[in-house]
């Protein structure tokens, strides 16, 4: 039975989430996963199946609440839309204005998140090392794509949320960033910064039928092939960090469909720290305070499991 405060964590998860989930690059499952709620929430969505429909359209709402674990979901997904919808402005702002700073703090949680799974779940071995390895290049392909330009046409968005909700729930695969590579990032950050509600409910749509649909094949994974699918969402995470790395030279750029200019192709650079043009120096701090979060949740966990 969970407390007030287990709730008022979940909450603040959730908006961990819908943080990260805004930023191209960062996926809202690598912080479920990092924050200990990933397995619960694939099969808690996993749980919206025909049998809860069945409960909910025969109104024996308390027992369909209890089938997908309603009270744990309300929460997460409050935290999610809350993050969305109030700091959408904000981290718009901030990636422009301080994307070092950004992009260093979720390098190092990630790098920091990394270690920890791979040290409690990879025992070395071939069949593990591949699969990290294969998870690894899977993500690192999937974020050296150049982003296209596509329709605006309903069909298209349902078909971006369904694909970009799947992301997001992938540890190290962004949702974001899926939906950049489809032409569709700035699409909807702007049709959420002005609440446009027809294209939001399409894509609403699209992901609630691209995330029930996921999540029963992950949640199979998790329980046919637990430690592997682990370690292949680490893999994830880790390939991940080639679109993550702060330091960047915009090779290439591209006029969107409204006529803003927007980077095509970047290759990663190295800092140089006494360049103050690089801010190496508060780059450092803000990974060290990613890795720092890491470290203490992982010594609450540890602390709290004793």
């Amino acid at each position: 039975m969970r407390k007030f405060s287990d709730y008022a964590s979940l909450l603040l998860k959730g908006i961990g989430m819908g943080a990260a989930d805004v930023i191209p690059g960062v996926s809202g499952g690598t912080i479920a996963f990092i924050t200990g709620i990933y397995e619960e929430l694939v099969h808690s969505i996993k749980s919206i199946n025909l049998i809860a429909l069945k409960l909910l359209f025969s109104f024996r709402i308390k027992e369909f609440w209890k089938q997908i674990n309603g009270n744990f979901l309300f929460f997460v997904v409050t935290g999610i839309l809350t993050s969305v919808f109030t700091l959408s402005h904000l981290i718009e702002y901030l990636l422009i204005n301080f994307p070092v700073y950004i992009w260093s703090f979720f390098f190092g949680l990630i790098i920091a998140s990394s270690v920890f799974i791979l040290r409690d779940y990879l025992k070395i071995n071939w069949l593990n090392i591949i699969f990290l390895l294969t998870g690894i290049v899977i993500a690192f392909i999937i974020t050296s794509v150049s982003p296209a330009e596509t329709s605006d046409a309903y069909w298209f968005i349902f078909i971006s949320g369904a694909i970009a909700i799947c992301a997001m729930i992938l540890p190290g695969i962004s949702g974001s960033f899926i939906l950049l590579l489809l032409g569709k990032y700035q699409f909807i950050l702007n049709a959420v910064n002005q609440f446009k509600i027809d294209i939001l409910l399409i894509f609403i749509i699209g992901a609630i039928i691209g995330i029930i649909s996921f999540s029963n094949l992950l949640s199979w994974l998790l329980k046919k092939f637990h430690n592997i699918t682990i370690i292949l969402l680490a893999g994830f995470m880790i390939g991940s960090l080639n679109k993550i790395w702060p330091w960047k030279h915009v090779t290439a750029t591209y006029f969107n469909s409204n006529g803003v200019n927007h980077p095509l192709s970047e290759v990663n650079i190295l800092p140089v720290p006494s360049d103050p043009a690089y801010a190496f120096v508060p780059a450092l701090l803000f990974a060290l305070t990613g890795i720092g979060i890491i470290v203490l949740i992982e010594f609450l966990s540890k602390t709290v499991k004793k």
